[in-house]
C-alpha cells in the first residue's frame, strides 16, 4: 500500500487530510507541491489517475487564475501549462493510493481509496 498526499500546509483542508490519514495509517508520503513542484509528466500522470479533465483541477478563485485566465476555457494542454507556471492553481489536497487519485474535498472522500 503506497499513499501519497500532495499537500499545501497553508490549506486547512490539506491539513485535515493529513490528520485523517494519520488516524488510519502511518504509511504515507507527503509532498509539498509548492516547494517540490510537478513536472509536466508527473502532472499529466496525476490527472490521468484522477480521471478528470485538467481544467477541473484548477482553483478558479486563486488570484493567478483571475489575473491570467478568467473567463477562458482552457484546453487540457493549456490548463496543464497554467498549473505548471502557477502551482497555487492546483486543487488540494490530492491523495494517491495504488495508482488511483482523488481530490480530498471533503476529507471523507479519502475513504474511497480504502
Amino acid at each position: 500500500m503506497s499513499i501519497t498526499v500532495y499537500h499545501n500546509p497553508r490549506c486547512s483542508k490539506s491539513r485535515c487530510a493529513l490528520e485523517f490519514l494519520s488516524e488510519r495509517t502511518a504509511d504515507f508520503t507527503v509532498i509539498e507541491y509548492l516547494k517540490d513542484t510537478f513536472t509536466k509528466e508527473s502532472l499529466e500522470t496525476l490527472i490521468r489517475q484522477l480521471n478528470i479533465p485538467a481544467m477541473d483541477l484548477i482553483r478558479k478563485n486563486e488570484q493567478e487564475y483571475k489575473e491570467h485566465f478568467r473567463g477562458e476555457r482552457l484546453s487540457n494542454k493549456e490548463a496543464i501549462d497554467a498549473m505548471l507556471k502557477f502551482p497555487k492553481l492546483i486543487e488540494r489536497p490530492i491523495v494517491v493510493k495504488d495508482g488511483k487519485a482523488i481530490v480530498a474535498r471533503p476529507t471523507e472522500r479519502i475513504e474511497e481509496l480504502f
